[in-house]
């Protein structure tokens, strides 16, 4: 079934009903976003906002979308973008999108113009929808875009070279357009992280879509009395495919445009929030707020929150006993997946597996996995290997990169370039990226051991270890340390906190800097190569 038939009947059961809340704590810092429909809270002088939206309006302005595209031209199999910050418009959208029978394809709104570019290009983009944050960009851009002919802007002071979506919607039907959809149909283009250099075009069908929902709900139980907190960007598989869960459930979430720490418990208490996607930084930012004070629990109303889970990288089991510190009656669940695998999902922990923190976990709701060598080969219990996943979920290919397809799948499974082993319990845990692996004096270091093991050291906020040449030993590992605020450490004191270490897995060079995090949480490690190669050490060596 058509994920766009679960919105319909949620429509049809639950009209009435919120279903989408849009919370903006600090429109000062968002200074781009123009919005006519958004109501100022009563009695608030610091200026929160707050949007609405029932499952009527959401399925009427999804049809209203579809076939303003049906009029315009598009047709079933025709590409449409959307490059919106997290708003109201963005979920309508993308359902009218594929209402149409359109595939639609989300833009990373972090995106150059030149990525832009790039990837309306590769994904044979014909129609663009973008919010006023992204004017400049595509303003420098859109005379070299001719595939792409309409382009809808969703916002007010409406740009020449392009079209007004709230205008043109508004006149447009909202009755369902009679699209036969399939399963096997293709429904969406996501982008690959694009850590490694320009991002590959993942391209999912329906039945992709439909798997999300399913698996996600069946992990974390969302019922009609849920309320999902969505922070992620909803362009990343992530913090969609955890929401779809609630579309399945036709329970409520809400948009929060922001993630201090003291904005997201005031949103858990004030919106009666029960479920929560959090990335480690996040977590640790939470934590750290209410380690000094800044933050006090008795100030909020958190009755209702059940659960906090992670994905999108590996968890340190120190950060889930810090959290369950104070938050003892919380589920944790965590979430692994990849946008080839539509997002989380696939491996995951499961609430009642708590005392395996540290694992990704085992596979997921009608998922399998396996763990192999250079061969493709299983390896054995306790080896460390490279992580296969097979299940309803995995992508149908790279778009118009058959190599590259080629390359990560076989016979339904999807080769995730992950290393990892099994305990004797079945239990996954992540060693780290293939391309990650360092090797030292013929020794393989997974940097991903010897960051948890650093994370544990009470000044460190976070830790980022990469290989570095080196002429005897081929490399070496590097730690990136960033301190938390206030924290002071020094090079001789990490170096006697990782005494216990096996000596040839300690760190041999420590760096104190910031360590870089993509809009999904990964660690921006090639930055880090980058900045920290032969040239960057020698200019970290002369400034000190």
């Amino acid at each position: 079934m058509p994920i766009t038939e679960i919105l319909s009947r949620n429509a049809e059961m639950y009209g009435q009903e919120i279903c989408l809340t849009e919370i903006n704590l600090d429109l000062q810092e968002s200074h781009h976003v123009i919005w006519r429909e958004y109501e100022l809270i009563e009695n608030n002088p610091a200026g929160e906002y707050r949007r609405e939206m029932t499952w009527r309006v959401f399925d009427e302005k999804a049809n209203r979308m579809a076939n303003l595209l049906l009029k315009r031209g598009i047709k079933k199999g025709d590409k449409v973008a959307i490059l919106l910050m997290n708003c109201l418009e963005w979920l309508p959208i993308y359902f009218g999108i594929l209402k149409a029978g359109a595939i639609a394809v989300p833009l990373n709104f972090r995106y150059t113009a030149e990525e832009i570019k790039y990837c309306l290009e590769l994904s044979d983009t014909i129609a663009l929808v973008f919010g006023p944050e992204f004017i400049g960009r595509l303003e420098s851009i859109y005379d070299q875009i001719p595939m792409v002919r309409t382009l809808f802007y969703a916002g007010e002071n409406r740009p020449t070279f392009a079209e007004s979506y709230d205008r043109l919607t508004a006149n447009c039907s909202s009755e369902a357009p009679q699209i036969a959809l399939s399963d096997e149909d293709d429904a969406a283009i996501y982008f690959s992280s694009g850590t490694t250099g320009f991002p590959k075009a993942i391209l999912h069908t329906h039945k992709s879509l439909m798997s999300a929902c399913i698996t996600e709900n069946k992990h974390h139980g969302q019922t009609r009395e849920d309320n999902f907190l969505c922070i992620p960007p909803l362009y990343h598989t992530g913090a969609k495919m955890h929401w779809f869960g609630s579309l399945l459930a036709g329970s409520k979430a809400v948009l929060l445009r922001g993630i201090k720490p003291e904005w997201i418990l005031k949103t858990v208490s004030e919106e009666k929030i029960t479920i929560v996607w959090l990335l480690v930084p996040w977590a640790q930012d939470i934590l750290d707020a209410i380690d000094s004070g800044e933050l006090k629990l008795e100030d909020y109303d958190l009755s209702r929150w059940r659960l906090m889970h992670i994905g999108a990288q590996p968890v340190p089991p120190s950060l889930i006993r810090r959290w369950k510190k104070y938050f003892p009656n919380h589920q944790y669940d965590t979430n692994y997946g990849l946008s080839e695998s539509i997002g989380p999902g696939c491996v995951h922990l499961g609430v009642e597996n708590i005392h395996k923190v540290g694992a990704i976990g085992v596979p997921g709701y009608n998922w399998e996995t396996m763990i192999v060598d250079e061969n493709r080969q299983p390896v054995k219990q306790g080896e460390v290997g490279e992580l296969a996943v097979k299940g309803p979920g995995v992508m149908k290919c790279y778009y118009k990169d058959p190599k590259a397809t080629e390359a990560v799948l076989k016979d339904g499974w999807l080769f995730t370039g992950d290393m990892a082993r099994m305990d004797e319990d079945g239990f996954i845990y992540l060693v780290d990226r293939k391309k990650d692996v360092i090797i030292s004096g013929g020794e393989n270091l997974y940097p991903v051991q010897i960051e948890d093991f650093l994370r544990a050291h009470t000044a460190i906020k976070d830790v980022a270890v990469i290989g570095l040449p080196d002429k005897r030993l081929g490399e070496i590992a590097a730690a990136i340390i960033e301190l938390k605020p206030g924290c002071t450490c020094t090079e001789k004191e990490i170096e006697a906190f990782c005494a216990p270490m096996p000596r040839y897995k300690r760190p041999r060079k420590v760096i104190f800097d910031k360590v870089p995090r993509n809009p999904t949480g990964k660690i921006e490690k090639p930055r880090l190569r980058e900045k920290y190669g032969v040239a960057g050490l020698v200019a970290a060596e002369t400034q000190r």
